[in-house]
Protein backbone atom coordinates (compact mmCIF):
# COMPACT_ATOMS: atom_id res chain seq x y z
CA UNK A 1 0.00 0.00 0.00
CA UNK A 2 2.87 2.25 0.55
CA UNK A 3 4.55 1.79 -2.84
CA UNK A 4 1.10 2.78 -4.25
CA UNK A 5 1.10 6.09 -2.14
CA UNK A 6 4.56 6.80 -3.15
CA UNK A 7 3.60 6.35 -6.65
CA UNK A 8 1.03 8.77 -6.81
CA UNK A 9 2.93 10.95 -5.02
CA UNK A 10 5.65 10.78 -7.43
CA UNK A 11 2.96 11.14 -10.49
CA UNK A 12 1.56 14.02 -8.53
CA UNK A 13 5.24 16.02 -7.70
CA UNK A 14 5.79 15.41 -12.30
CA UNK A 15 2.84 16.86 -13.51
CA UNK A 16 2.74 19.76 -11.28
CA UNK A 17 6.39 20.33 -12.19
CA UNK A 18 5.87 20.23 -15.77
CA UNK A 19 2.84 22.22 -15.82
CA UNK A 20 4.83 24.86 -13.84
CA UNK A 21 7.23 24.66 -16.06
CA UNK A 22 5.88 24.83 -19.50
CA UNK A 23 2.84 27.19 -17.98
CA UNK A 24 3.92 29.94 -19.65
CA UNK A 25 6.03 28.70 -23.02
CA UNK A 26 4.52 28.04 -26.38
CA UNK A 27 4.72 24.34 -27.17
CA UNK A 28 5.24 24.84 -30.72
CA UNK A 29 8.45 27.04 -30.55
CA UNK A 30 9.72 23.96 -27.58
CA UNK A 31 9.08 21.45 -30.53
CA UNK A 32 10.77 23.53 -32.93
CA UNK A 33 13.98 23.14 -30.95
CA UNK A 34 13.53 19.60 -30.16
CA UNK A 35 13.17 18.79 -34.42
CA UNK A 36 15.80 21.09 -35.16
CA UNK A 37 18.47 19.19 -32.76
CA UNK A 38 21.58 18.17 -34.80
CA UNK A 39 20.74 14.21 -34.17
CA UNK A 40 23.95 12.95 -34.79
CA UNK A 41 25.20 14.74 -32.13
CA UNK A 42 22.25 13.94 -29.90
CA UNK A 43 22.94 10.18 -30.50
CA UNK A 44 26.82 11.08 -29.44
CA UNK A 45 25.51 11.94 -25.96
CA UNK A 46 22.58 9.34 -25.37
CA UNK A 47 25.46 6.84 -26.37
CA UNK A 48 28.05 8.41 -23.63
CA UNK A 49 24.80 8.50 -21.03
CA UNK A 50 23.93 4.61 -21.53
CA UNK A 51 27.70 3.90 -21.36
CA UNK A 52 27.15 5.30 -17.59
CA UNK A 53 25.91 1.94 -16.51
CA UNK A 54 28.61 -0.58 -17.56
CA UNK A 55 30.61 1.83 -15.94
CA UNK A 56 28.64 1.63 -12.67
CA UNK A 57 28.82 -2.12 -12.50
CA UNK A 58 32.58 -1.71 -12.89
CA UNK A 59 32.66 0.45 -9.78
CA UNK A 60 29.96 -1.47 -8.19
CA UNK A 61 32.85 -4.34 -7.95
CA UNK A 62 34.91 -2.33 -5.27
CA UNK A 63 31.82 -2.31 -3.09
CA UNK A 64 30.47 -5.72 -2.77
CA UNK A 65 34.44 -7.07 -2.33
CA UNK A 66 33.80 -7.86 1.55
CA UNK A 67 30.49 -9.80 0.74
CA UNK A 68 31.57 -11.79 -2.98
CA UNK A 69 35.31 -11.22 -3.70
CA UNK A 70 34.70 -12.47 -7.37
CA UNK A 71 31.28 -10.53 -7.94
CA UNK A 72 30.77 -11.22 -11.57
CA UNK A 73 30.52 -8.22 -14.12
CA UNK A 74 27.03 -9.90 -15.38
CA UNK A 75 25.16 -10.01 -12.55
CA UNK A 76 26.26 -6.33 -11.84
CA UNK A 77 25.33 -5.00 -15.14
CA UNK A 78 21.97 -6.87 -15.33
CA UNK A 79 21.22 -5.35 -11.40
CA UNK A 80 22.09 -2.44 -12.39
CA UNK A 81 19.68 -2.31 -15.61
CA UNK A 82 17.04 -3.35 -14.02
CA UNK A 83 17.38 -0.68 -11.12
CA UNK A 84 17.44 1.69 -13.08
CA UNK A 85 14.39 0.71 -15.48
CA UNK A 86 12.55 0.37 -12.69
CA UNK A 87 13.68 3.72 -11.49
CA UNK A 88 12.09 5.09 -14.69
CA UNK A 89 8.88 3.23 -14.29
CA UNK A 90 8.67 3.49 -10.12
CA UNK A 91 9.82 6.38 -8.18
CA UNK A 92 12.94 5.46 -5.72
CA UNK A 93 12.63 1.63 -5.10
CA UNK A 94 15.12 1.17 -8.11
CA UNK A 95 18.17 0.82 -5.17
CA UNK A 96 15.54 -1.80 -3.24
CA UNK A 97 14.95 -3.52 -6.92
CA UNK A 98 18.44 -3.29 -7.73
CA UNK A 99 19.80 -4.97 -4.28
CA UNK A 100 16.94 -7.47 -4.96
CA UNK A 101 17.80 -8.23 -8.40
CA UNK A 102 21.25 -9.42 -7.32
CA UNK A 103 20.32 -11.53 -4.97
CA UNK A 104 18.45 -13.97 -7.19
CA UNK A 105 21.78 -14.07 -8.99
CA UNK A 106 24.33 -13.88 -6.29
CA UNK A 107 24.83 -15.96 -2.75
CA UNK A 108 24.76 -11.67 -1.45
CA UNK A 109 21.58 -10.45 0.39
CA UNK A 110 19.37 -8.16 -0.84
CA UNK A 111 19.80 -6.10 2.53
CA UNK A 112 23.39 -6.67 2.41
CA UNK A 113 23.41 -6.01 -1.38
CA UNK A 114 21.43 -2.54 -0.33
CA UNK A 115 23.98 -1.78 2.07
CA UNK A 116 26.76 -1.33 -0.80
CA UNK A 117 24.38 0.83 -2.90
CA UNK A 118 24.40 3.48 0.73
CA UNK A 119 28.03 3.55 0.22
CA UNK A 120 27.59 4.18 -3.71
CA UNK A 121 25.07 7.35 -2.89
CA UNK A 122 27.82 8.59 -0.77
CA UNK A 123 30.61 8.19 -3.32
CA UNK A 124 28.29 9.69 -6.09
CA UNK A 125 27.71 13.06 -3.56
CA UNK A 126 31.59 13.33 -3.08
CA UNK A 127 31.86 13.52 -6.39
CA UNK A 128 28.61 15.61 -7.51
CA UNK A 129 30.42 18.02 -4.91
CA UNK A 130 33.41 18.06 -6.34
CA UNK A 131 32.16 18.36 -9.76
CA UNK A 132 30.04 21.64 -8.32
CA UNK A 133 32.85 23.15 -7.00
CA UNK A 134 34.88 22.88 -10.04
CA UNK A 135 31.67 24.38 -11.89
CA UNK A 136 31.69 27.30 -9.14
CA UNK A 137 35.31 27.87 -9.37
CA UNK A 138 35.29 28.00 -12.89
CA UNK A 139 35.98 31.78 -14.41
CA UNK A 140 33.08 31.54 -16.51
CA UNK A 141 30.43 30.91 -14.03
CA UNK A 142 28.11 33.78 -13.49
CA UNK A 143 28.53 34.27 -9.82
CA UNK A 144 27.65 38.25 -10.10
CA UNK A 145 24.59 37.23 -12.06
CA UNK A 146 23.13 34.83 -9.17
CA UNK A 147 19.95 35.44 -7.95
CA UNK A 148 19.45 35.21 -3.90
CA UNK A 149 17.00 32.04 -4.23
CA UNK A 150 20.24 30.43 -6.47
CA UNK A 151 22.99 31.31 -3.98
CA UNK A 152 20.14 30.17 -0.90
CA UNK A 153 19.69 26.68 -2.94
CA UNK A 154 23.18 26.62 -3.50
CA UNK A 155 23.94 26.46 0.67
CA UNK A 156 20.94 24.36 1.25
CA UNK A 157 22.81 21.64 -1.09
CA UNK A 158 26.19 22.39 0.86
CA UNK A 159 24.39 21.67 4.04
CA UNK A 160 22.78 18.12 2.71
CA UNK A 161 25.89 16.82 1.31
CA UNK A 162 27.80 17.65 4.56
CA UNK A 163 24.92 16.05 6.33
CA UNK A 164 25.20 12.99 4.14
CA UNK A 165 29.06 12.42 4.36
CA UNK A 166 29.41 13.34 7.94
CA UNK A 167 26.86 10.73 8.62
CA UNK A 168 28.42 8.26 6.38
CA UNK A 169 31.46 9.03 8.15
CA UNK A 170 30.07 8.26 11.94
CA UNK A 171 29.68 5.11 10.69
CA UNK A 172 32.38 4.13 8.55
CA UNK A 173 34.86 5.91 11.72
CA UNK A 174 32.75 4.63 14.80
CA UNK A 175 30.94 1.48 13.66
CA UNK A 176 30.53 0.70 17.50
CA UNK A 177 29.32 4.05 19.02
CA UNK A 178 27.30 4.73 15.57
CA UNK A 179 25.60 0.80 17.14
CA UNK A 180 25.04 1.69 20.36
CA UNK A 181 23.42 5.45 18.86
CA UNK A 182 21.29 3.28 16.63
CA UNK A 183 20.17 0.69 19.26
CA UNK A 184 19.20 3.58 21.77
CA UNK A 185 17.09 4.88 19.08
CA UNK A 186 15.14 1.27 18.16
CA UNK A 187 14.31 0.67 21.77
CA UNK A 188 13.19 4.89 22.90
CA UNK A 189 11.76 5.51 19.71
CA UNK A 190 10.47 2.65 17.52
CA UNK A 191 7.47 -0.08 18.25
CA UNK A 192 9.26 -3.34 20.17
CA UNK A 193 7.78 -4.83 16.68
CA UNK A 194 10.23 -2.84 14.71
CA UNK A 195 13.16 -2.16 16.70
CA UNK A 196 15.15 -5.86 16.52
CA UNK A 197 14.28 -5.33 12.60
CA UNK A 198 15.86 -1.77 12.49
CA UNK A 199 19.16 -3.02 14.69
CA UNK A 200 19.50 -6.06 12.08
CA UNK A 201 19.28 -2.92 8.39
CA UNK A 202 21.68 -0.82 10.79
CA UNK A 203 24.13 -3.97 11.50
CA UNK A 204 23.85 -4.83 7.67
CA UNK A 205 25.05 -1.17 6.86
CA UNK A 206 27.72 -1.33 9.11
CA UNK A 207 28.77 -4.60 7.58
CA UNK A 208 28.60 -3.26 4.09
CA UNK A 209 30.39 -0.01 4.97
CA UNK A 210 33.20 -2.29 5.95
CA UNK A 211 34.35 -2.41 1.95
CA UNK A 212 35.14 1.95 2.86
CA UNK A 213 37.93 0.95 5.47
CA UNK A 214 40.62 0.11 3.24
CA UNK A 215 42.19 2.39 0.42
CA UNK A 216 42.55 -0.51 -1.61
CA UNK A 217 38.73 -0.35 -2.14
CA UNK A 218 38.07 3.05 -1.56
CA UNK A 219 40.21 4.61 -3.66
CA UNK A 220 39.42 3.21 -7.12
CA UNK A 221 35.77 3.37 -6.67
CA UNK A 222 36.08 6.98 -6.14
CA UNK A 223 37.98 7.34 -8.80
CA UNK A 224 35.42 5.59 -11.00
CA UNK A 225 33.07 7.67 -8.75
CA UNK A 226 34.54 10.78 -10.49
CA UNK A 227 34.91 9.10 -13.44
CA UNK A 228 30.89 8.09 -14.04
CA UNK A 229 29.91 11.76 -13.37
CA UNK A 230 32.61 13.39 -15.95
CA UNK A 231 31.58 11.27 -18.24
CA UNK A 232 27.89 11.70 -17.94
CA UNK A 233 28.80 15.60 -17.89
CA UNK A 234 30.57 15.14 -21.22
CA UNK A 235 27.42 13.34 -22.52
CA UNK A 236 25.37 17.06 -21.01
CA UNK A 237 27.86 19.46 -22.84
CA UNK A 238 27.55 17.08 -26.16
CA UNK A 239 23.83 17.10 -25.96
CA UNK A 240 24.27 21.59 -25.36
CA UNK A 241 26.09 21.64 -28.77
CA UNK A 242 23.00 19.22 -30.27
CA UNK A 243 20.53 21.91 -29.20
CA UNK A 244 22.88 24.97 -30.62
CA UNK A 245 23.85 25.65 -26.86
CA UNK A 246 27.35 26.81 -26.66
CA UNK A 247 28.59 26.70 -23.43
CA UNK A 248 31.91 26.26 -21.63
CA UNK A 249 32.02 22.28 -20.12
CA UNK A 250 31.78 23.82 -16.52
CA UNK A 251 28.15 24.43 -17.58
CA UNK A 252 27.70 20.48 -18.00
CA UNK A 253 29.24 19.87 -14.78
CA UNK A 254 26.81 22.72 -13.37
CA UNK A 255 23.92 21.30 -15.07
CA UNK A 256 24.74 17.69 -14.00
CA UNK A 257 25.09 18.35 -10.59
CA UNK A 258 21.78 20.28 -10.43
CA UNK A 259 19.44 16.95 -12.35
CA UNK A 260 21.63 14.87 -9.45
CA UNK A 261 20.79 16.87 -6.51
CA UNK A 262 16.68 17.07 -8.12
CA UNK A 263 16.59 13.72 -8.85
CA UNK A 264 16.64 12.80 -5.63
CA UNK A 265 12.77 13.84 -5.11
CA UNK A 266 10.99 10.73 -6.38
CA UNK A 267 9.18 11.28 -9.26
CA UNK A 268 8.71 7.80 -12.24
CA UNK A 269 11.70 8.42 -14.82
CA UNK A 270 13.01 11.86 -13.40
CA UNK A 271 10.33 13.12 -15.27
CA UNK A 272 9.41 16.86 -14.19
CA UNK A 273 12.61 17.46 -11.64
CA UNK A 274 14.68 16.57 -14.66
CA UNK A 275 13.42 19.39 -16.67
CA UNK A 276 13.14 21.99 -13.76
CA UNK A 277 17.22 21.47 -13.08
CA UNK A 278 18.15 21.79 -16.15
CA UNK A 279 15.72 24.76 -16.71
CA UNK A 280 17.11 26.23 -13.47
CA UNK A 281 20.60 25.31 -14.49
CA UNK A 282 20.24 26.88 -17.86
CA UNK A 283 18.29 29.43 -18.27
CA UNK A 284 18.11 30.75 -14.38
CA UNK A 285 21.90 31.30 -14.41
CA UNK A 286 23.51 30.62 -17.74
CA UNK A 287 20.65 33.04 -19.20
CA UNK A 288 20.15 30.25 -21.97
CA UNK A 289 16.46 31.16 -23.55
CA UNK A 290 14.15 29.05 -21.52
CA UNK A 291 12.25 27.39 -24.72
CA UNK A 292 16.13 26.40 -25.99
CA UNK A 293 16.98 25.07 -22.14
CA UNK A 294 13.68 22.78 -22.03
CA UNK A 295 13.86 21.75 -25.47
CA UNK A 296 17.41 20.36 -24.23
CA UNK A 297 15.90 18.71 -20.97
CA UNK A 298 12.97 17.01 -23.19
CA UNK A 299 15.13 15.55 -25.76
CA UNK A 300 18.16 14.62 -23.72
CA UNK A 301 15.50 13.05 -20.88
CA UNK A 302 13.65 11.23 -23.56
CA UNK A 303 16.62 10.38 -25.56
CA UNK A 304 18.52 8.91 -22.23
CA UNK A 305 15.40 7.09 -20.96
CA UNK A 306 14.54 4.72 -23.54
CA UNK A 307 17.75 2.66 -23.89
CA UNK A 308 18.43 1.81 -20.18
CA UNK A 309 14.63 0.75 -19.95
CA UNK A 310 14.53 -1.32 -22.18
CA UNK A 311 17.59 -2.78 -21.90
CA UNK A 312 16.37 -3.30 -18.12
CA UNK A 313 13.09 -4.73 -19.04
CA UNK A 314 15.12 -7.62 -20.89
CA UNK A 315 16.84 -8.65 -18.18
CA UNK A 316 14.28 -8.57 -16.19
CA UNK A 317 12.23 -10.97 -18.06
CA UNK A 318 15.27 -13.28 -18.40
CA UNK A 319 15.22 -13.04 -14.23
CA UNK A 320 11.44 -14.13 -14.33
CA UNK A 321 11.11 -10.71 -12.54
CA UNK A 322 7.92 -8.68 -12.67
CA UNK A 323 7.38 -4.72 -11.69
CA UNK A 324 4.56 -5.82 -9.15
CA UNK A 325 7.30 -8.16 -7.37
CA UNK A 326 10.33 -5.58 -7.82
CA UNK A 327 7.84 -2.59 -6.04
CA UNK A 328 6.45 -5.42 -3.46
CA UNK A 329 9.99 -5.47 -2.35
CA UNK A 330 10.06 -2.13 -1.24
CA UNK A 331 7.30 -2.28 1.19
CA UNK A 332 8.17 -3.09 4.70
CA UNK A 333 8.42 -6.68 5.58
CA UNK A 334 9.58 -7.44 1.45
CA UNK A 335 13.37 -9.19 1.85
CA UNK A 336 14.52 -6.08 0.95
CA UNK A 337 13.49 -3.94 3.24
Amino acid sequence: MRGRWITLLGLVIAIALLWWLFRDEDPAEVWSHIRGANFGLLLLAVILATATFPVRAVRWRYLLAPAQAAAPFRSRFEAVCIGFMTNNLLPRVGELARAYAYSRREPVSATTAFATLVIERFLDGIAILLLLLLAFASPGFPTADLPAAIVTGIRVVAVFLGLVVAGSAFLLGAPGPAMRVGRWFARALLPARWSDGFVKLLRNFVDGLASLRGWRLILPALAWSLGLWTLQSLSFWIGFLAFDIHLAFDAALFTNGSVAIASTIPTPGFFGTFHAAAKLALADVYAVPEASALGFAVGWHLGGFFPITIIGLWYARKLGLSLREMGGHAEPGGPAG
